[in-house]
């Protein structure tokens, strides 16, 4: 009698731990599992995103230009594709495009205005409109007053007549590096200047401060610089 209880009470005590055993084990088995989904299915990507291309191929009228998207100034311009008009900037005279624009607050909004150092260009589908050209040759002679003087290195101005559409503004021209400029005259804001030139079917214009007048060799030669840069391959 001693020796059944002591038995029964061996196997009473066994059978519980037979039972943990593969409780313990499917347990294992089921973290494993979880753990092996979740590696296989965890993102791989990063959370900033691709980078935006350094470049965009944006269509004028027709013409293909390969645009800085660092430089484009509006960000509803900022994609590839036909578009009708452009707006641009870079840094004068490293012709790279600007940085992050500084924050202005209330204290600094009436600071001392600080002096431009970029080129702005527009790029705009002409629709066949009067070439930049013929308006020099033909439109803008009709108002010029009759004095013209000649600045240092060869750049000639040429007055309009006050009673003329461009009566606040001069025109300057040269031949080597070509030039053609139409610019305000310094008042209580710095005089900008205009100089447009035709490219397949659009119309690049340039602004920039009257005073680079002073060394309008390197001005030029900018101007032609980046007409070449942007300009897409020729098709």
């Amino acid at each position: 009698m001693t020796v059944f209880s002591a038995t029964s009470s061996r196997s009473s005590r066994t059978r519980p731990r037979a039972h943990v055993v593969p409780i313990v084990l499917g347990g294992a088995a089921a973290v494993c599992a979880v753990a092996l989904v979740a590696y296989l299915l965890w993102p791989t990507w990063g959370a900033g995103g691709a980078n935006a291309p350094d470049k965009l191929p944006v269509s004028v009228g027709g013409t293909l230009f390969n645009l800085p998207a660092a430089a484009i100034r509006m960000k509803i311009q900022r994609h590839s594709g036909p578009q009708e008009r452009i707006d641009l900037d870079f840094l004068y005279p490293s012709l790279e495009p600007p940085g992050v624009p500084k924050h202005v607050t209330a204290d600094s909004v009436d600071a001392t205005m600080q002096p431009i150092d970029r080129i702005f260009l527009s790029i705009a589908a002409h629709h066949d409109t009067l070439a930049p050209e013929q308006r020099t040759a033909t439109i803008y002679p009709r108002y010029f007053d009759q004095a013209a003087t000649m600045p240092a290195d060869g750049l000639t101005m040429r007055m309009f007549r006050g009673d003329t559409p461009y009566g606040s503004e001069d025109f300057y021209s040269a031949a080597s590096p070509a030039l053609t400029a139409r610019c305000t005259r310094d008042a209580a804001t710095p005089g900008m200047c205009l100089s447009d030139r035709r490219v397949g079917g659009a119309d690049l214009t340039f602004r920039f401060p009257r005073s680079w007048l002073s060394q309008w060799h390197d001005v030029a030669d900018a101007m032609e610089k980046l007409t070449a840069q942007l300009r897409g391959p020729k098709g």
